[in-house]
């Protein structure tokens, strides 16, 4: 399948780690709807991972060392400190230079913790703003890379089979959850067979409880029952075939906790827990032309 550059960008940076919640959610659910585009994400994944290998390790000078070193309290400090006054029987305690307490085995233990973490951070953003550089110059100016940085053309052969029919259908997928919340269920439904599959992402029923899905259109009289959602992870069934398509596309999707095995009477006994709308994810193919 060709995807647009809009397509090809979002996976890049979903393999980047720089979209926000709700865009990773979007993608994840164009994945799990979608296996040609978890696999273009899973080759950005790929081609980003590579790139640590290219950066290598940075000396810091020998004046950073110092630097670091006197910000950490290495410099003595000559300042006495002054004890409280001993009973008049017991004689005087002499004073003690805090440089004493400096040169105790645990701070010096202590700072040499600090500035091992401070490198650490140190190089970790070295590491990152290279790794943005060298993805930039790669993507838009390969040529300024070295030879050695510059990405691999990778040859792949790919095996055309003829599809099993002259059109495609039409793909859609809803994502099932309590608002602002995460993903519960992915519904997906297919346009020509109205046949539909629920897939469990984050949603465990009670004990002796069952999820139970519902259709529920404006133009029915009531919600409509899709069945008890299995207690595996995908499940599916073929009973939107029954319904008109315009209400199958439009209608809401909604899921109840019920008691075991389901509604015993083909209406809702609670509030929806999670709902959700159906959107176009592939669509349809138009017939080739007639010759």
């Amino acid at each position: 399948m060709v995807y647009s550059d809009d397509h090809i960008a979002l996976a890049a940076e979903y393999a980047l780690g720089t979209l926000d919640a709700d865009e990773r959610a979007q993608v994840e659910t164009m994945m799990s709807a979608d296996m040609d585009f978890a696999a273009v994400v899973q080759s950005w994944e790929h081609k980003l991972g590579a790139l640590n290998q290219m950066v290598g390790s940075v000396e810091p000078r020998s004046e950073v060392w110092e630097k670091i070193k006197t910000a950490i309290g290495h410099s003595e400090i000559r300042e006495p400190l002054a004890l409280p006054e001993a009973p008049a029987v017991a004689p005087l305690v002499e004073e003690q230079p805090v440089a004493a307490a400096v040169e105790n085995p645990n701070v010096i233990r202590l700072a040499a913790k600090a500035r091992r973490w401070r490198n650490l951070a140190t190089a970790a953003s070295a590491i990152a703003a290279a790794l943005v550089a060298i993805i930039g110059f790669g993507l838009s100016m390969p040529d300024l890379l070295p030879d050695s940085m510059r990405p691999r053309p990778r040859t792949q052969v790919v095996e055309a089979k003829a599809p099993p029919s002259p059109t495609r259908s039409a793909q859609y997928v809803a994502v099932l959850q309590r608002e602002g919340g995460s993903p519960a269920f992915i519904l997906t439904v297919d346009g020509a067979t109205r046949n539909f599959t629920v897939r469990k992402v984050g949603a465990s029923a009670e004990p002796g409880k069952s999820f139970e899905l519902w259709l529920i259109s404006d133009k029915l009289p009531r919600p409509r029952s899709l069945g008890v959602i299995g207690a595996y992870e995908f499940t599916s069934r073929p009973v939107l075939a029954s319904y008109d398509g315009e209400i199958v596309r439009a209608a809401t999707y909604a899921v109840t906790v019920e008691q075991t095995g389901g509604s015993p009477d083909g209406n809702p006994h609670s509030a929806p827990v999670f709902s959700g709308k159906l959107i176009e994810t592939v669509p349809p193919e138009a017939a080739p032309p007639a010759r």
